[in-house]
């Protein structure tokens, strides 16, 4: 096992942070890291935007729900799927971009974003810092929105607290690599046992850290995809101009 893989499989998410800031200069290795990231065909639909304002990280924590690492990690990045940029881009062509009407123009951008974020998990721990992304921005992206004054035709997809680890968290199993990893075709015989192990394997886990609060991972599951959580992202996507028509 080399370096990269052993940090890739030592992942935990990290909710306990030193006031210490990021230098500089880490700060700018790490996002120069996600810059470099790969993009579908080239359009580079991806904006991050730095917050190290404690006020303004206070004012995110509130956004998702109290989150209080949001407001003590001297950094916060939010991940802003841009479909502005490539705008002002066929704009200088004389065209007009019609991608954000389409549900092929969302998934793309979205995946930009998400390929940036790993980008942006494995260069963080590489210089010794924890990390725990945030997707409750979206609990209330106009609040987002007008907090980052994010212009018409982006999105505020996910959010990153970043810095130095007051107190190690835990690394949370998984479920069994069956669920995941499926050999030539999709397997959908192994899922509901390797379901009913992981319930049971995550329930031990919880006992072990002595969390009397938690729960499998099928009533966690349960509990947040039998409803729509976060019901406002539809509706201030479409007012971005993000409508999905095709």
């Amino acid at each position: 096992m080399n370096d990269i893989i052993r940090l890739l499989q030592a992942h935990r998410s990290e909710r306990s942070y030193k006031p210490d800031p990021i230098p500089d200069e880490i700060l700018d290795e790490i996002i120069e890291s996600a810059h470099r990231a790969p993009t579908s065909i080239n359009t580079q639909t991806t904006s991050i935007v730095v917050i190290k304002d404690a006020e303004r990280r206070k004012r995110i924590s509130e956004i998702t729900g109290g989150q209080p690492w949001v407001a003590k990690a001297p950094v916060f990045l939010t991940l802003v799927a841009d479909l502005n940029k490539t705008r002002v881009g066929l704009e200088k062509r004389g065209a007009t971009q019609q991608i954000q009407h389409s549900l092929e123009g969302v998934i793309a951008s979205t995946v930009d974003v998400g390929i940036a974020l790993g980008t942006l998990i494995v260069a963080a721990r590489s210089f010794g810092l924890g990390i725990v992304p945030i997707g409750a921005i979206r609990r209330d992206p106009q609040a987002m929105i007008d907090l980052l004054e994010l212009p018409e035709y982006t999105f505020p997809v996910v959010g990153i607290a970043m810095g130095y680890v007051e107190e190690p968290a835990t690394q949370k199993p998984r479920l069994p690599i069956e669920s995941f990893r499926h050999n030539e075709c999709y397997q959908a015989e192994n899922l509901r046992p390797a379901i009913d192990a992981y319930d049971l394997r995550l329930s031990e886990y919880w006992k072990q850290i002595g969390r009397s609060d938690g729960i499998s991972w099928s009533e966690n599951t349960a509990d947040k995809y039998s409803l729509v959580y976060f019901p406002k992202v539809k509706p201030v996507a479409a007012k971005q101009g993000f409508t999905c028509e095709d």
